[in-house]
């Protein structure tokens, strides 16, 4: 259940490192104390959320994906005994059929939040010489897919963040309420714009946007880009919205300088919620507007918590 005792605050997520970027070109974390060194500056900075991928911890692989559970929870133990209450959004983002990795990654670490992508995508991009960047290909996120994402994550004691890369999934999230695929109250929506195939970085969609989203339903933009992102930041927290950023969606802050750390873009996200005149969330303020379960609730109570939404999560809340 969401609350609305804090007005109208601002969740500040960082994405803090990304699923392929190449640590040897760019300064993403790739080790559990890498990882914990980005998450307090980006702590520090204002954000309450940190959504994280995991990588492979072999020399010279730091550039590849892993799904090794070990890893997960290493890298998560990192982040937070670096930084106090702070909320974990973990990735489950894999194309094919086989996905067990992300589900077995959620059982070990039961992060509060989790990406749950929410329809599929032609995944494409063409360089200005008209052939591709990489092979074209589909993330595929078919309605059986979903819904093993949102089950697990219902015994884990996760919210789902519903990933819409497209204005066709953003409908397809309350059609998954309608059928009874999700029943935990209110879905939380994230936006992707950006994605070349996807929703264009364009402030002027944030509107309809919102028009097609369940009423009262939590929201962010994820907006990925270099300088076309910060005018729709800005849009963002005026219309209400909780905002994203980090390195795994830009590397530019709005003056065209590199971004050395996740640190100054966080910062400038939260200059544009005062801007807007709200002020950012603490990862303990982010809980309660999200109906989250309490920094240092035992697992085993959160698991309880989603098997069983009556299940009291504090006095006068549930899951």
């Amino acid at each position: 259940m969401h609350s609305t005792d804090h007005g109208n605050k601002a969740i500040i997520t960082c994405a803090i490192t990304g699923v392929l970027t190449d640590p040897g070109q760019h300064h993403v974390p790739v080790t559990p104390e890498q990882l914990a060194q980005e998450a307090r500056r980006a702590y520090d900075a204002g954000a309450a959320v940190v959504h994280v991928h995991f990588r492979n911890q072999e020399p010279g692989k730091g550039h590849l994906p892993s799904w090794d559970p070990q890893v997960a929870r290493d890298c998560v133990q990192a982040m937070r005994e670096a930084c106090p209450g702070l909320i974990i959004n973990q990735t489950t983002g894999v194309v094919g059929p086989n996905y067990q990795g992300p589900l077995d990654c959620l059982r070990a670490t039961r992060p509060e939040m989790a990406a749950c992508n929410a329809g599929s995508l032609n995944y494409l991009k063409v360089r200005s010489n008209g052939t591709w960047a990489w092979p074209p290909m589909l993330f595929d996120n078919q309605p059986a897919k979903v819904k093993d994402f949102i089950d697990v994550m219902l015994e884990t004691g996760t919210l789902p963040e519903f990933e819409c890369f497209d204005v066709g999934i953003v409908r397809c999230v309350e059609m998954y309420v309608q059928t009874g695929m999700y029943t935990q109250g209110l879905p939380e929506y994230n936006f992707v714009m950006g994605v070349e195939s996807g929703m264009p970085a364009d402030p002027d969609l944030l509107p309809i946007l919102l028009k097609l989203k369940i009423k009262d339903a939590p929201w962010q933009a994820t907006v990925i880009g270099r300088s076309e992102i910060w005018p729709v930041h800005q849009r963002v927290a005026e219309l209400g919205g909780h905002l994203r950023t980090g390195l795994e969606d830009t590397f530019y802050l709005p003056d065209g300088t590199k971004a050395e750390s996740n640190g100054p873009l966080i910062e400038k996200l939260a200059e544009y919620a005062r801007n807007a005149g709200r002020e950012v969330a603490s990862p303990q303020e982010a809980r309660g507007m999200l109906g989250l379960r309490e920094a240092g609730m035992p697992q085993e109570v959160a698991a309880l918590a989603g098997r069983f939404p009556d299940f009291p999560l504090r006095d006068g809340d549930s899951a």
